[in-house]
């Protein structure tokens, strides 16, 4: 195998994009494995992980990775949002709604409002609540 490098993990980094797109979630997750074992600090790779375990359906090792992600990065709209849906899919529908919250508050998307139910038609106050 050929020596791993900087330039390297940023190639099979972006190969795990297009994996991903191409929706060869297992595929993804195999190249992000060595990318992040280099660079365990790396919380775009650590997203790009949990999106790909999300698409292939193992909910577990992508809350965890959501989790880590949320860890470094509590503003991040979007893995509260795709934390929540990971919930939502695992049949935890109290967890899902307090990040689903967490997401439309950070970041008031439309399909975050709407996730979070603060569109209005739920009876939900909004954000304060």
């Amino acid at each position: 195998m050929a020596e791993r490098n900087p330039e390297t993990h940023v190639i099979d980094f972006r190969a795990a994009e297009q994996l991903l797109a191409a929706r060869d979630p297992r595929g993804a997750v195999k190249l992000l494995d060595s990318v992040i074992a280099a660079h365990p600090e790396n919380t775009a790779a650590r997203l790009l992980r949990a999106r790909a375990f999300f698409a292939a359906a193992q909910l577990r090792p992508a809350e965890l990775e959501f989790e880590l992600v949320l860890e470094r990065e509590p503003d991040n709209a979007f893995a509260h949002f795709a934390l929540a849906r990971t919930f939502q899919r695992s049949g935890r529908p109290e967890q899902a709604t307090r990040h689903f919250r967490l997401a439309a508050a950070l970041d008031p998307k439309p399909e975050y409002l709407e996730a979070a139910r603060f569109g209005g038609t739920q009876g939900v106050g909004g954000a304060d609540d």
